[in-house]
This record gives structure tokens, sequence and C-alpha cells, in this order.
């Protein structure tokens, strides 16, 4: 038998409905993303706050599976036909830029004390939560814009390139072995897409007619894709995350550019609607305030984080895309660039595990990660809505 927190269960669930009822309640005055509220919310809760609600092996279970989901629409977005070219090289450019300035950041913050490795904390600098913006994104109707197609070709690179850094460097294996299992497992993943993508060629009336029955095919293969994927990858000892991710990019394959309204609909309420904001919860319970409270320096260290992320991330967006954006778009993508949240708790976790990270310093990157989802997509969104105001192309 399963000891389940039952408790501790409810009031997860409660305060993730109570954040998007929040969210609704000043969406028209403010564009306050729900994940921030979820967090927030998640702290409230915790284990350092109130103590109505700590996470146990069944509750960090299901936090796994909204991770898996979070990650599997950072996938399912990106057509490949839309980013293929211009985009998606000033994206590889970018993310290149990024990563050199990152680990040359992370040197100079190892020679002064501030923190232990350059590797770890320099990684964590060049991500983007490309998972967490695509919600935001949607709702501002930006996936569609050709702003949006800049966008989510340098939010690809900037999630996917440290998820394979991340399963590279920082396993328990050596790089040589990780490089090995990550070639199988894309090696399986590429039968897999293929599979899928003849299947849906010959099985499309199947795939329409199961989005109106009560089998709900289409939902349930989604769904599997991303435990089975995520299993693979967790069985050969990547990341779960990759596996979530590399099932969102066959799901869009098999699809073959064909629009289904009504079956993102349903995958987006059984994803949005429970198993995502699950994890952005657990991950508020999680957080480590008291590291923060305990060592004052750590404080300090929390609004340098934030401004590492912009610098880092927003550099290539000022210096690579001038040709192609006026500046206030340019800046705008800086800041949803600069966007951090899952990765970040992932390395800092594996970093803390394995000593090469202080705890406070964990929670330093993991409070400015949560301020970048909280504050720089706000700034973002303002400066489209006036940069549209002002009859700039989207």
């Amino acid at each position: 038998m399963v000891d389940v927190d039952a408790g501790s269960f409810l009031a997860i669930v409660a305060v993730a409905t109570l954040a998007a009822a929040a969210a609704g309640l000043v969406a028209g005055r403010l564009a306050l993303p729900v994940v921030v509220l979820e967090l927030v919310a998640g702290i409230a809760i915790g284990p350092q706050v109130l103590e109505l609600a700590e996470p146990d092996a069944f509750i960090e279970f299901f936090s796994s599976l909204g991770l898996g989901m979070l990650f599997f629409f950072a996938g399912y977005e990106i057509d490949f036909e839309r980013i293929l070219g211009v985009p998606l090289r000033l994206a590889l450019l970018g993310w290149a830029l990024s990563l050199a300035l990152a680990y040359a950041l992370g040197g100079l913050l190892v020679a002064t004390g501030v923190v232990l490795s350059a590797l770890f904390v320099g990684t964590a600098l060049a991500t983007t939560a490309i998972g967490t913006l695509i919600p935001i994104l949607s709702d501002a109707g930006e996936l569609r814009s050709r702003f949006g197609t800049y966008l989510l070709a340098a939010g690809a690179v900037g999630e996917f390139g440290p998820i394979v850094l991340t399963t590279l460097l920082f396993s328990t294996k050596g790089a040589g072995s990780n490089a090995v299992l990550l070639l199988a497992f894309v090696a399986l993943a590429v039968v897999a897409a293929v599979i899928a993508v003849r299947g849906a060629g010959t099985g499309g009336d199947l795939f329409e007619r199961g989005l109106e029955t009560s089998g709900q095919l289409p939902v349930r293969a989604s769904v599997l894709a991303v435990f089975a994927l995520g299993t693979l990858a967790a069985g050969l000892g990547l990341e779960l995350l990759l596996g979530g991710f590399v099932a969102g990019v066959i799901t869009r394959l098999a699809l073959k550019g064909r629009e289904v309204p009504v079956f993102e609909s349903k995958l987006k309420g059984v994803a949005y609607g429970f198993f995502i904001p699950f994890f952005f919860v657990v991950s508020g319970l999680q957080f480590d305030l008291r590291a923060l409270t305990d060592h004052p320096a750590s404080l300090l260290e929390l609004p340098l984080f934030l401004a590492l992320f912009f610098v880092v991330r927003g550099a290539p967006a000022f210096l690579l895309y001038r040709r192609r954006l006026e500046l206030r778009e340019r800046a705008a993508l800086a800041f949803f660039s600069a966007t951090e949240l899952p990765l970040v708790v992932a390395i800092t976790t594996i970093a803390v595990g394995e000593g090469h990270m202080r705890s406070s310093t964990a929670a330093s990157l993991v409070g400015a990660a949560i301020l970048s989802t909280a504050i720089f997509p706000l700034v973002a969104l303002r400066l489209r809505a006036g940069d549209q105001a002002l009859g700039s192309p989207a």
C-alpha cells in the first residue's frame, strides 16, 4: 500500500484552483502568469510557512508527471517548418553566445567565492523556460505571430540545449557513457516518431473519431507517449524532462501539420487543469525559504542572479536580431528569453545533491528564477502591447 498524505494532496489541489481563480480575477487589470501564483501559494502552504502541506513520495510522483507534461507542450509547440532557417540559426547562435557568457560569469563568481561551480551555475543561467511561457504566449496570442516564431526558436534551443547538456555532464555516469545512452534514446525516439507519423497517416479517421468518443484515444495516446518516453529516459539514466520534450515533438510530427483544436483543447485541459499546476505548487513547497532567511548574503545573491539571467539570455536578442526585429521587439525577446524556472530547479537539485552547490546558492538561484517568471513576462508583454499600439508588425 502507498502511504498517501491526503491532507497535503487536497491542500495542493485547492490552492492550485484558488491560484487560477485569482489569476482570472486580475486578468483584466494585470496579466499576472498563473504559475507565479501557484509557486507563491506552494511556498505559503509549505512546511516553512503555514505548514498545511509537505511533499512526500506520492506527491513528488505526481509533480514529476506535471513536469513531464510541461515539457511535452514545450516540444509540442515547436513547429519545425516555421522555425527552420533564420529563426533556428539565430537561436543556435544566441544560445552558444549565452553559454559562453554564462560560463565566463560563472568563473568570475567562483573566483570571488560566491559560488562553488561555474559549470552548474553557468548552465542554470543559460536556460529558458519556454514550457512555462507557452500558456502565457498562447493567452496573449503570440504563438502564431512573426515575433512568436523567433521566440519559439530561441526558447526551444534555450530549453533543449541545457537538457542535453545536463544529461551529458551532470549524471552520476561518465560523459562518455551518457553520450552513448543519449544516442540510444535518440535512436529509439526516431523509430517511435516514424511509427507515429505513419500511423497518423493511415489512421487519421480513427484519430478524429476518437476525439468524439468516451475512449478519447488521441489524448490517451499522447499521455502514454509522455509516460513511455519519460520512463525510457529515466531507465537509461537520463532526465525525465527529456522524455516529455521528445514526446511533444513526436506528437507534433505525427499530426503532420494538421490543426486539431479539439484535440489540443482536451489535452491542455488534462495537463493545465491538473498535472502542470500540481508541479508548480509542489515546487513552491520544496523551495528552501530558510536558506535565504538564515543567510542574509543569499538575499543579495538573488537580485544578482536575476540580473545575470537577463544579461546571459538577453544579450543575444539585442546583438543578433538587429536586422530582424525592432528595438522594442528585441527587448521583449530578451525578457521572454531570460525567463527561467524548471531547469534551474532541476540543475540546482543535482548540484546540491552532488556537493557542487551550497543550499543557500540553490535557494538564491531558484528564488531568482521565480522572480524572473513573475516579472520578465509582464515586462515583455507590456513592450509588445506598446509596440503593437505604435503599429509595428506582429
